[in-house]
């Protein structure tokens, strides 16, 4: 007769086999110590993962500032803070003062909102009087390859250069070109509202702060 096929669990200790809330604890103390380890790792990339976002901010800048992309020879890019005072908190804005020869040739804010499918952060360029939009830059985003991700698409971001903030941006959907009006990307008008959204509130926000007495600069790291 032939033996029988040994039980896969044959010199398992059977307290452990049968105990399920040890098993429990088990999967708990390694969900605590990959936890633990995912987050070390972030802290310890978080630095970096800041650094190389600015510096993609500050090579993005002149873009924003000139058609061309350059700046005079004198250019010169002051980074610095806006608060803006709420009812019950006070919101904070990274913002960069670009300078040509000691004047200022205008603004470019960093600012950030909910999207269709993730946080939307962004980079918006104005003029020295903060009434008309210089340029804009997707600097993250997370939405609908194919669809929503088109947000970060020069041909779309383009409809933005020129516009006036004197009153709020209007999304429509019809491939409309009047001032004041931005055309909805086809099949992702979420996402195409969410920009819109965060620029017009951006805008309002910041355009009457847009002043050296107003902004708290960092110089080497420190405010």
């Amino acid at each position: 007769m032939a033996s029988a096929l040994p039980s896969k669990n044959e010199g398992r200790p059977t307290w452990l086999r049968d105990n399920h809330l040890v098993q429990a604890w088990l999967v708990l103390m390694l969900a605590i110590v990959f936890g633990t380890c995912l987050a070390a790792v972030h802290v310890n990339l978080s630095d970096r993962i800041a650094e190389n976002k600015l510096n993609e901010s500050l090579e993005k800048i002149p873009g924003l500032i000139w058609d061309t992309g350059e700046g005079g020879i004198a250019m010169d890019i002051l980074s610095g803070r806006i608060a803006v005072k709420k009812k019950d908190r006070t919101l904070v804005y990274p913002v960069f003062q670009v300078t040509d020869e000691g004047k200022t040739a205008g603004w470019v804010i960093k600012a950030a909102g909910q999207g269709y499918a993730g946080s939307i952060e962004l980079l918006l360029g104005l003029n020295p009087a903060g009434d008309t939009i210089r340029g804009l830059f997707i600097l993250e985003q997370a939405e609908t390859p194919g669809l929503g991700n088109k947000i970060a698409f020069p041909d779309w971001l383009n409809q933005f250069k020129g516009q006036g903030t004197a009153e709020p941006l209007a999304v429509v959907k019809s491939g409309g070109t009047a001032p004041g009006t931005i055309d909805a990307i086809t099949g992702a008008t979420i996402s195409s509202k969410a920009v819109v959204g965060i620029v017009n509130r951006t805008v309002s926000e910041t355009r009457d702060l847009l002043e050296p007495s107003h902004i708290k600069y960092i110089r080497n790291g420190q405010p």
